[in-house]
């Protein structure tokens, strides 16, 4: 299989999809590379824009045409030392220090400065490690709720964004909201709308996109006394529930259909979600689908006791936020 050759702008433009969201083995598979090749290409282009990559590839072949005339310099002086030698002539000092006049490292340094060949790399921003929480199952819904993108493409070439809500408890897809852009605010009022209908959860578990992490987010879950639970980076293992979700809603859902418009897809996806939600049954669920099980939590016995006003749910009940 011959080796594809992709460009500086090509290769910037898939370390930024990845820095958007897109999973490292989706867009792998997508462009037909190998993850060795985007992991390669982060370490040496990262935090660069295209004009810093072009400049880096320049800089490459200056150190290569350099190096040849190193090597071919030190290859002139060795034969000169061994004809001396032979010939009982007396030489002067040898190695690197008898190439002086021939290539200096402090003219090199001046001609790389004169150039502007020297490129600062920029290093990738280091987001702060929050604290590690246990992944449990919840027992009641509304506890916790993962939220992750899931990326694709229209017809036309443009980026569909979904933004993937899923309830740890009850396994239910509480929404997936497909749209070309999405940001923190856009995220709070997807939430506020969700909300309305069927209340908020206490937890909230992300991972570290700026969507997430942003002030409208932070500002937004403080209001509301939700605790926002972000993953370390890099580790999507954190974020299990939500994973495993958004690998069957690309295989049976997005993978299986072109959508020819934003609106298209709207509608696709959201029937897709209804059906998991309503027609599907889960044996980790005993066998319901997840709205059967959400129901079956939420009718759990209510004991009223004689002492008190306020009930308390056997087992666990729905708690509805506002």
């Amino acid at each position: 299989m011959k080796k594809k050759r992709y460009t500086e702008e090509q290769i910037i433009g898939f370390l930024r999809e990845a820095d958007a969201g897109v999973p490292v083995k989706d867009l792998c598979r997508k462009h037909g590379f190998s993850e060795a090749s985007y992991y390669l290409w982060r370490s040496k282009f990262g935090g660069m824009d295209v004009s810093d990559a072009k400049r880096l590839k320049a800089l490459e072949a200056e150190n290569a045409k350099l190096k040849k005339l190193l090597a071919e310099a030190m290859l002139e002086n060795e034969v000169r030392v061994k004809r001396s030698e032979k010939s009982g002539e007396r030489t002067g000092p040898t190695g690197a220090g008898a190439l002086d006049d021939t290539v200096n490292h402090k003219r090199v340094d001046r001609l790389y400065a004169l150039e502007k060949l020297q490129i600062k790399r920029r290093r990738r921003k280091k987001v702060p490690v929050a604290d590690r929480q246990p992944l449990i199952r919840p027992e009641a819904a509304n506890e916790v709720w993962s939220m992750d993108f899931v990326f694709d493409r229209v017809a036309g070439g443009r980026a569909i964004k979904n933004l993937v809500i899923v309830d740890d408890a009850t396994h239910e897809a509480v929404a997936i909201v497909p749209a070309h852009s999405i940001s923190g605010q856009q995220v709070v009022r997807i939430l506020e709308r969700i909300g309305a209908d069927r209340g908020l959860p206490r937890i909230i578990r992300t991972d570290n996109g700026k969507e997430f992490c942003g002030k409208a987010m932070l500002t937004w879950a403080h209001e509301r006394g939700i605790a926002l639970r972000l993953i370390e980076p890099g580790k999507p293992n954190q974020n299990a529930y939500v994973e495993s979700f958004n690998g069957r809603f690309r295989d049976e859902c997005l993978n299986e259909h072109w959508f020819t418009s934003l609106a298209h897809a709207q509608v696709v996806i959201e029937t897709w979600r209804r059906e998991y939600n309503e027609e599907r049954p889960k044996k980790a669920l005993g066998g319901l689908t997840p709205a059967a099980y959400a129901k079956q939590l939420a009718t759990k016995t209510v004991t009223v006791t004689p002492d008190s006003n306020s009930t308390a749910t056997e087992g666990g009940g729905t708690s509805k936020r506002s």
